[in-house]
């Protein structure tokens, strides 16, 4: 088989879905990329067994049809350095040798068997389905794949969680330290579903979205998730297991509340944080008339820092620890301008809150304290 295709338009492809190959693989069959050529169409194929991802794109000509499994390294790292100009690969079909001519060279490689490389998963006939505009999943994932864990003893962790029901669609994630809870009111299914999207697709589709417009197919069984995209379908593996109750952990009567400038408090909890103890990162904030005061130090180095910002807060004065890598991360998923903090006592969960939400959007992030030795 032979396609001319554009060497730009190949290689923006080959790296989108590049982000799946793992630097070891069980089989070697894929460290490679999977190019199929049919009907004047190229489809780009690259899996890792738990995610795939697929891509098509019209080439510029076309002999014949077939399938071939291409070395990715050495193929990105050729493609990287050309400049736009169309690139025609020659597939021989009895050995597999692979000529890529472009305006000045030729380059030989020898490529594999593409019906070796693992078939796409199929996913059972009792399927759910719901539709999501791309921004709508680009946000729900942004503002929550921060949050999710490295666990190994607790796989559940590890991914977002989607919670459907007839009214909206709940994301969630939480490494037992920190909680991010986002519904959107617009994405509906009318019967409660949910599945557990693991960290690597999220972070796949976290990079695909920008570039993407109009409604995303979702389609999920008990084992498999698809999204269809515009220009790629990813498919993977659901995590297994059942995500923890996370409105249980959700404190509800929290009666002071703090409203603060987010970039503010954000900038100065960046410069207290600087002093912090490097195993802790605690940071104090004490809340007092209208003021945050943030302090923080490191015994052993004999430093410390404080600073104090004003706010709106009226009620009985509160110090309360946090560690602040998680509080700055936390701030920084926000993009509201002023945030809303709502704490019961020092040794319950304070909730970090925009102050306006997004329309038919409403976010929750939670913030497990740290003890004040005081």
């Amino acid at each position: 088989m032979k396609f001319t295709i554009s060497s730009t338009s190949l290689l923006n492809r080959l790296q989108v879905i590049s982000r799946i190959l793992n630097s070891k693989n069980t089989l070697a069959i894929l460290d490679n990329f999977l190019f199929q050529l049919e009907n004047g169409q190229l489809t780009l194929t690259t899996s890792d067994l738990e995610t795939t991802a697929v891509t098509t794109l019209p080439v510029d000509s076309a002999e014949g049809s077939g399938k071939v499994a291409i070395a990715a390294k050495r193929l990105l790292d050729t493609l990287r350095e050309f400049p736009e100009q169309p690139i025609t690969f020659s597939i021989n079909d009895a050995n597999l040798a692979i000529e890529l001519k472009s305006a000045n060279g030729v380059y030989n490689l020898i490529g594999a068997n593409g019906d070796e490389y693992p078939q796409l998963p199929e996913l059972a006939m009792d399927v759910k389905t719901f539709s999501i505009g791309s921004e709508t999943l680009l946000s729900g994932i942004s503002k929550t794949l921060f949050c999710t864990a490295d666990d190994e003893l607790r796989p559940v962790m590890n991914g977002v969680f989607f919670d459907l029901s007839a009214e909206s669609l709940t994301l969630v994630a939480t490494d037992a330290h920190k909680l991010v809870r986002y519904v959107n009111t617009t994405v509906k299914l009318d019967e409660a579903a949910n599945f557990i999207l693991p960290k690597k697709p999220a972070n796949m589709l976290k990079t695909i979205l920008p570039k993407e417009t109009g409604m995303i197919t979702v389609t999920f069984d008990s084992k498999n998730i698809r999204f269809a995209l515009e220009n790629y379908t990813l498919i993977c593996r659901q995590v297994e297991g059942r995500f923890p109750n996370y409105n249980a952990v959700i404190p509800q009567n929290n009666p002071r509340k703090v409203i603060v400038d987010r970039v503010g408090l954000l900038n100065a909890l960046k410069r207290v944080a600087v002093f912090s103890n490097a195993g802790s990162n605690l940071i104090k904030l004490a809340f007092t008339q209208n003021q945050i005061h943030i302090s923080a130090q490191d015994i052993d180095f004999s430093i410390s820092a404080e600073e104090t910002i004003a706010c709106q807060f009226e009620d009985e004065p509160i110090n309360i620890g946090f560690k602040s890598t998680f509080l700055i991360e936390i701030l920084s998923n926000i993009v509201s301008t002023d945030v809303v903090i709502e704490l019961a006592d020092s040794s319950r969960a304070g909730l970090i809150l925009p102050f306006e939400n997004e329309e038919n959007e409403d976010l929750l992030m939670l913030l497990m304290p740290m003890l004040l030795n005081e």
